[in-house]
C-alpha cells in the first residue's frame, strides 16, 4: 500500500476508534455499566481485576483494545507489510485517536463554558430593570 494511503487510512480509521472510546468512557449511554467498573476498579480485591475493570473507566487504556479489535478487522498495517507493521499501526492509531479524543473533549469544554456565560447573561438582561 502507497504511503499516503497508509496515512489516509491512519487519519480515518482512528476517528471510529475514538468514537467508540469515547462513547465507552464518557457518555450517558453507558453511565451504568461504567459506574459498576468505577465501583470493582476501586473495590476489587485483585489488581488484576481492579486494573481490567479500570480499562471501561479511561479512554486512553479502552483506545488500546478498540484499536486491537479494529486491527484485526481491517488487517491495516503502518509502513511495513510484516507483524511489525501491525505493532507501528496499533501505536500509531492510539495516538491519532487520542488526539481526536482531546479534541473533543476541548470544544466539548468550550461549548459548555460558552451557554454558562450565554446564560450568566441572559439573567443579567433579565434582572436588569427596564426603564
Amino acid at each position: 500500500m502507497a504511503i499516503n494511503v497508509q496515512i489516509t487510512w491512519l487519519f480515518l480509521l482512528a476517528l471510529p476508534i475514538a468514537c467508540v472510546a469515547w462513547t465507552v468512557t464518557h457518555e450517558e449511554v453507558f453511565r451504568e455499566p461504567r459506574e459498576f467498573c468505577i465501583k470493582c476498579s476501586k473495590q476489587g480485591k485483585t489488581l488484576i481485576s481492579r486494573k481490567f475493570f479500570y480499562l471501561f473507566t479511561c479512554e486512553y487504556c479502552f483506545s488500546h483494545y478498540v484499536t486491537a479489535t479494529f486491527l484485526s478487522l481491517t488487517h491495516y498495517k503502518l509502513l511495513l507489510d510484516d507483524w511489525r507493521g501491525y505493532i507501528i499501526a496499533g501505536f500509531a492509531l492510539v495516538w491519532v485517536a487520542n488526539f481526536y479524543m482531546s479534541l473533543y473533549g476541548l470544544l466539548r469544554q468550550f461549548i459548555t463554558v460558552e451557554k454558562a456565560e450565554a446564560e450568566v447573561l441572559k439573567d443579567k438582561i433579565d434582572d436588569t430593570p427596564k426603564k
